[in-house]
This record gives structure tokens, C-alpha cells and sequence, in this order.
């Protein structure tokens, strides 16, 4: 699963085998804070594996040591232009930089920035999306497709390779999935660095889990794939549990309880809207067999399964309390 190079941001390793991990970025102001750091820490318990803050000016940097000494997960500083901020970022005690060195101007610039992060052990994602390609990409093909994302991505990794700086993670983000999907795949035939997955400017939490889903979990199932973020115009931790049900889909999460449930039709006889668990006289005898803990109702009665033996039956009203007590027995 993912790429065989691999990088580390403090004590998390991305690629050569590791668990796919959870990202999301604060979305306070980066003058704030105090509610930059409370958010952070939110993200922290929420399950999320690395937390990126832009960095937009100097003062901002403050932000860095300030979430450094809040939350124990890697901390990334976003950047865009000034190769300044990198280097201060990096004085700071950030974990890992997220920034295109194609943008940052001179040969010396990219240099000076890759020797501060090679000397802090520091990571670099470039970062590519559909709406800041390179206009010598652009005039080759025109439109921002899968092909000009992957040959974006390379060339501002070419930039860094140029000064022997490898601990690079790859991202090339679209707004549209099949483009997104497409070039993913190419950079994962073109080169083995991490590749960080997500689908840009989703939208808000409805539309944005649906495409993150479809794109971030087209690729995962294709074994390609280090770590993710499903970006959504919401509260940041609703991002952290999309990209933990896209993994536990996927069966590449943490170890939990898995409901499956029938959507209902009408042979369905109890609530099994309101009980979520599977309840159908045709198939949920059957499919509650192949769970560990399952139950089948019709007509105000239930029957809970475990390892696919009858172990109860029960009025409707008493289904919930018995399976959870069944769960907690395991």
C-alpha cells in the first residue's frame, strides 16, 4: 500500500508501508491564536494525525511555537511565496513545510530552504492544484489536466532534487475527481515519493464527503495513497471523521465497530430506521450471519446473531439494549 520512500514529520512516518494517515488544516484566522491552538487540539481528539496552519506573514509564525507546545501530532506550516516564512518556520520548530519551490523565486531561495529543512530532518509537500499551474505547463496543454498536474508536481520536486533534497510528499489536487484520480495515478507511475490525496475545493460537508470519497477512495482501493485530507467548507473536524470513515470503509482504519444496515423497503416490520441495524425477513437473516454481532427483525420482534448463531430473541423495544450488550461482551 502507498509508495516504498518514505518521510518522517516528528515521530509520523508517511509512505514505505505506513498507515494511511488523517490530515486536516485550522481554518481560524492565523492571527487568532488562541482559537487556533483551541481548534487544534480539537483536531488532536478528533483523531487527527498531522495539523497544518498557514503561515501567511510573520507574525504568523507565532503560531507555529505556539501550537508546538499545545498538541503532540506534526505541525505544518503552509506557504506560499516567501521563502522567509519557510526558513522562520522552520527557527520555529514546525514539523514539516508545505510550500512550492517553483514559487519562491531564485535558485539561492530554493537552496536556502531546502538546506534548513535537510539540517531539521523536515519534510517538504508540494503542493499543486488546478488553479496555480505553471504557464509554461499551461501553454503545453492548454487546460489544467491530469498530466499537466503530474508534470507541475514534478517540477517543482525536480527544484528541490537539484540541491539532493528527497524527503518530499507529492500532492496534485483538482476540483474535479476524475482529473484528480487520473493524476495521482500518473505520479504513481512516474515517481515514488509519499503522495498526499484530496480532492480540492470539495465543497461544503454533503457534496465535499461525497467527491472526497469517491476520489481519495478510488485511489486507496488502488493501493495508492499515504496520507489524506478531505477538505470541506466546514468545521475542520468534520474533516478528520470523513477521512476516518473513508479508511474504515476501506477497512484501513482504526479497529471499531462496523454497522451495516439495510436502507429499508416495504417488507421492512419494525423501525429499522431509528434502529439502524439490518431488519429485513428476506436477506437479514442472512447477512447478520456473516457479522459478528447482527440482529434480523420483522413484526416487532428481533433475532440477534452472533458468529452467525442465534443467541436471542427479543421484543423490538429491547433489540438496541441487548446488541450493545452483546458488543461490550466481545
Amino acid at each position: 500500500m502507498g509508495s516504498i520512500r518514505s518521510v518522517t514529520a516528528l515521530n509520523l512516518q508517511i509512505g514505505g508501508g505506513a498507515p494511511v494517515s488523517v490530515q486536516s488544516m485550522l481554518n481560524k484566522p492565523a492571527s487568532d491564536i488562541e482559537g487556533s491552538v483551541a481548534q487544534a487540539i480539537e483536531l488532536e481528539k478528533a483523531g487527527c494525525q498531522v495539523i497544518r496552519a498557514a503561515v501567511p506573514n510573520m507574525d504568523a509564525v507565532r503560531l507555529i511555537a505556539a501550537l508546538k507546545e499545545a498538541v503532540s501530532v506534526p505541525v505544518v506550516a503552509d506557504i506560499h511565496f516567501d521563502y522567509k516564512l519557510a526558513l522562520e518556520s522552520v527557527s520555529a520548530g514546525v514539523d514539516k513545510i508545505r510550500i512550492n519551490p517553483g514559487n519562491i523565486g531564485s535558485d539561492d531561495r530554493v537552496k536556502a530552504v531546502a538546506d534548513a529543512c535537510k539540517s531539521h530532518g523536515i519534510p517538504i509537500r508540494i503542493g499543486v492544484n488546478s488553479g496555480s499551474l505553471e504557464k509554461h505547463i499551461l501553454a503545453k496543454y492548454g487546460h489544467p489536466t491530469a498530466e499537466a498536474l503530474c508534470d507541475s508536481a514534478l517540477y517543482h520536486a525536480s527544484l528541490l532534487e537539484k540541491f539532493d533534497f528527497t524527503d518530499i510528499v507529492l500532492s496534485m489536487k483538482s476540483s474535479d475527481v476524475r482529473t484528480m484520480v487520473q493524476a495521482y495515478r500518473l505520479a504513481a507511475q512516474r515517481c515514488d515519493y509519499p503522495l498526499h490525496l484530496g480532492v480540492t475545493e470539495a465543497g461544503t460537508k454533503r457534496m465535499g464527503i461525497i467527491k472526497s470519497a469517491v476520489g481519495i477512495g478510488s485511489l486507496l482501493t488502488d493501493g495508492i495513497g499515504d496520507t489524506i485530507r478531505v477538505s470541506l467548507t466546514d468545521n475542520p473536524v468534520e474533516e478528520v471523521y470523513a477521512a476516518k470513515d473513508i479508511l474504515k470503509a476501506l477497512g484501513m482504519g482504526e479497529k471499531g465497530i462496523r454497522f451495516v444496515s439495510c436502507p429499508t423497503c416495504g417488507r421492512t416490520k419494525i423501525d429499522l430506521i431509528a434502529l439502524a441495524n439490518v431488519g429485513c425477513v428476506v436477506n437479514g437473516p442472512g447477512e447478520a450471519k456473516e457479522a459478528d454481532i447482527g440482529v434480523a427483525g420483522g413484526d416487532g420482534v428481533g433475532l440477534v446473531f452472533k458468529k452467525g448463531e442465534i443467541i436471542a430473541k427479543v421484543p423490538e423495544n429491547q433489540l438496541i439494549d441487548v446488541l450493545i450488550q452483546e458488543i461490550e461482551k466481545m
